[in-house]
Formats: C-alpha cells, structure tokens, sequence
C-alpha cells in the first residue's frame, strides 16, 4: 500500500518544500535571472572576453576551453571584477556612494589594456542607463549621473553591483548571478568562434559551476588592496586583439 506524502515522520510533504520562508519572495531570484539573460542588452554579448585572441593564436582549443575559463575566473575576474563587484554591492547598500567610486577608480586602473578598460565602461554605463529604466531605483540613476558627469568610469562590476544592491538581491547571489553571466558570456563566444558546439558548451557551464562557487567565496573575502587579475596571457592576447586586422568582438 502506498503512503501519502507527509505520512512519514519528518516527511514535510510538498506544501512545506514549496513555501518560501517568511519575508523571502522571489523578488531578488527574478531580479537575477533577468540580468543573466543573454537577452538583456548590456553589451556583454558583443565581448569575448579575450576568447578571441586566444584563438587567433591557436592558443585554445575545445579541449583546452574549460581550463581557459577555469583560470579567467579564479585569477582574473574573480579576484578584479567579483570582488569590486562585491565591494560595491556593500558600499551602494551603505549608501556610500564616495566608496563605490573608489572602488570603481581602482578596478578601471588594474585594467591594462585600452580594449578591456573600452569593455568595461560600455557595458557598465549601458547597465547603468539601462538599469536606471529598468527597474527605477535612485541609487542607480545617481550613480549612471556620476558616471555621465565622468566623476567615475562605470565599470561594469561596479555597475552591476550597484544594480544589484539597489534591487535588494544579497550580495553573494548577486557575485554568482554576475560570473554566471561571464560564463555564459564567454561560451556564447566560443559558439560563434567555432571552438564548441551547443550540447559541449552547456557541459561547459555546469563543469564550471564548483569553479564559480570557489570564486565566489573567495570574492567576499577580500578588500579593496586586493582588486586585480593576475591573468597576463589573457591582458597579452588582448592587447594582440586591439591590433587584429579583423574581429568579430569588441575584446
């Protein structure tokens, strides 16, 4: 004879699975996953990354893609971006936004190259107007005002974190929410680069999600002294992609 469901002692049954604990709504969740979209107009869809200068010097291939991405995440957009990103979230949320400039100077300033600092502002100002529209919050269009008026550079970690702060998600889901969205991100470059297909980059992506989890715990670790990337292949096959006589992505 079979049981129902909460039968069992211990067994809550559906009904407690589905409830949400009190005060917690969907709100952040939604918030996350419209941001992660491929589809939200950010420009992310435009970069690569330095996927592309990988490439063009033979230096990456399908095999070697989920190591590339396991390095640009654990040395450089984990210690740079997600931990700015991370700091900013903190500062927007203390409603200090002198600190989110500071924070903002610093990570623009450990970007080498022309082409990664062009990147960053771009699609941190389009996040910032765009996010301003979107979902109406002061802080962010003051802070898209700062960045318009040039007393910040609106880089997009920054911007992101912003974003984030001021729709109320919490600052670790708004950090994995953001490196996801690098993720996928770089294997939507990898598709049109030819270096994967649809069914091996989904395996990409899941084979990265211990490696996105390790970044960022060790993002909410670190102080603003620590922002920087130590990725200098990826700084060098940019720095080859500024001068490419053809490319597909803007880094």
């Amino acid at each position: 004879m079979y049981r129902k469901e909460g039968d069992i002692t211990g067994d809550p049954g559906p009904a407690a699975a589905t409830a949400a604990p009190a005060g917690l709504g969907l709100g952040p969740l939604l918030v996350s996953l419209q941001l992660t979209d491929s589809a939200f107009p950010s420009g992310f869809y435009t970069l690569s990354h330095s996927l592309e200068g990988f490439a063009q010097a033979g230096a990456v291939d399908a095999e070697s893609l989920p190591a590339l991405l396991e390095d640009l995440l654990l040395h450089g957009v984990g210690p740079a971006d997600a931990t700015a990103l991370a700091l900013a979230h903190r500062a927007t949320a203390a409603d200090d936004p002198e600190a989110v400039v500071r924070i903002d100077e610093h990570l623009f300033a450990t970007k080498l190259g022309r082409e990664m600092r062009q990147a960053a502002t771009r699609t941190g100002r389009q996040l910032l107007d765009l996010g301003h529209e979107v979902f109406g919050r002061p802080e962010i269009g003051d802070y898209y005002d700062r960045v318009v008026r040039r007393e910040a550079p609106g880089t997009q970690a920054v911007a992101a974190g912003v974003v984030y702060a001021a729709t109320g998600v919490p600052v670790r889901q708004a950090v994995a929410a953001d490196l996801f969205a690098f993720c996928v991100s770089f294997a939507g470059a990898a598709l049109r680069l030819r270096l994967t297909d649809h069914r091996r980059a989904q395996t990409l992506l899941r084979g990265a999600a211990p490696v996105i989890e390790a970044t960022v715990e060790a993002a909410l670790c670190r102080e603003l002294d620590d922002v920087g990337a130590t990725v200098f292949a990826s700084d060098v096959m940019s720095g080859r992609h500024e001068r490419a006589e053809a490319r597909l992505f803007a880094s």
